[in-house]
């Protein structure tokens, strides 16, 4: 056989050899920072490695934006935990409009106590006048949405948009005045739109159930009383907070601060009904119609979301995770998730802009999802 021949089959022969030398096996998953793996309890009912990447995404990812604070409870215990720089468990954090899901609770145990009908007109004195439409106006109808008041929660310019105007613009001083001053643009009960204003009528309801008292000392005094006696005590929220205007009425739209743990206390409680270890605070059944599907928007409970399909655009914003599942959300991404099933709350406090919160919701749901249920 030619010598130039045996050459090149001995060449071939050697190529597997030569190629299996050369090739890499494939790079799998980073492994989780140290503290992410610090941050979690010795067995947080999730598989560990896991549950750890997933904690270093929601900090570390840029397309998520900033995260300041993560706690994760499961079965009634904080199994993770971690905090940004400059921030800790005692630091009080804004809930934005996570604020609502309180004040839902509020207008609950006035319903039970008996000061306030959830099915009668709002007992809004401007529209008590004869002839005005807007008397007509359900509590539950403000409950869920469905108000049918005009309202721009979101403008471009942003200073346009009534939440803006009346959070920080004209009608900062009485908010609830600039809110009820807002004539019908729908029937009361037919159309879901989400309103900031909305939740500034019911906190002034709260206000005018306790006292009748116009003096805004007397009513921040009044609701601070019974924010803290009925449900921030019982409840264990000792850090719960609220900023008020200058007519003292308690910004329950939007200004409502507490630990991330306070926060995850608040989350565990709807989780429970209501309850704390057995004692029933508010009503479960009022618990039950915050987290039930309105009429008008299966996404949307009573000032509480649901993970469901929105009626305005078909979109579940917790992919992958329960759909019985409900979240208090607040504006630039601060999110506390409840999940019955998984026996789990998972709180996200932040800043993350508009843009970037569905992947913000994605990777809190792919955590949501890690646990089982």
């Amino acid at each position: 056989m030619p010598t130039r021949r045996i050459s090149l089959i001995l060449s071939l022969l050697a190529l597997p050899s030569l190629s299996s030398c050369s090739s890499q096996p494939p790079a799998g998953p980073p492994p989780p920072s140290e503290e992410a793996l610090a941050s979690l309890s010795e067995e947080p009912g999730a598989p560990g490695t896991a549950l750890a990447r997933s904690v270093d995404a929601i900090f570390d990812e840029s397309s998520v934006g900033e995260t300041r604070a993560l706690v994760v409870m499961r079965g009634g215990e904080v199994v993770a935990e971690r905090y940004a720089p400059g921030y800790a468990a005692d630091t009080r954090l804004i809930g934005w409009s996570m604020s609502k899901c309180v004040t839902g609770l509020l207008v609950g145990l006035l319903v039970s106590d008996g000061r306030l009908r959830l099915d009668e007109g709002a007992p809004v004195p401007d529209w008590r006048r004869p002839g005005d439409p807007r008397g007509e106006v359900t509590l539950r109808q403000l409950l869920q949405m469905r108000s049918g008041l005009r309202h721009a929660e979101l403008s471009d310019p942003p200073y346009e948009a009534d939440t803006v105007r009346m959070l920080f613009l004209d009608g900062r001083d009485d908010m609830a005045a600039y809110a009820e001053a807002q004539p019908l643009r729908a029937e009361p009960g037919r159309q879901f739109g989400y309103s900031s204003a909305t939740s500034m009528i019911l906190s002034d309801l709260v206000a005018r159930s306790l006292t009748r008292s116009d003096d805004p000392a007397r009513r921040r005094a009044v609701v601070s009383d019974f924010l803290a006696s009925r449900l921030t005590e019982p409840a264990g929220m000792d850090s719960m907070t609220a900023e008020y205007d200058a007519a003292g009425t308690i910004i329950g739209s939007s200004m409502i601060y507490a630990t991330a743990r306070d926060w995850a206390r608040l989350g565990e409680f709807f989780r429970h009904g209501g309850s704390v270890d057995g004692a029933q605070v508010v009503p479960r059944r009022w618990i039950d119609f915050m987290t039930s599907p309105s009429p008008r928007n299966a996404s949307y409970g009573g000032h509480m979301w649901l993970n469901k399909p929105d009626s305005r655009d078909g979109e579940i914003r917790f992919p992958g995770a329960p759909e019985t599942m409900f979240a208090c959300m607040g504006h630039l991404g601060q999110y506390a998730l409840a999940s019955r099933e998984k026996k789990l709350t998972v709180v996200r406090l932040g800043h993350t802009a508009e843009e970037d919160q569905p992947e913000l919701r994605r990777r809190l749901a792919e955590l949501v999802a890690l646990f089982p249920g």
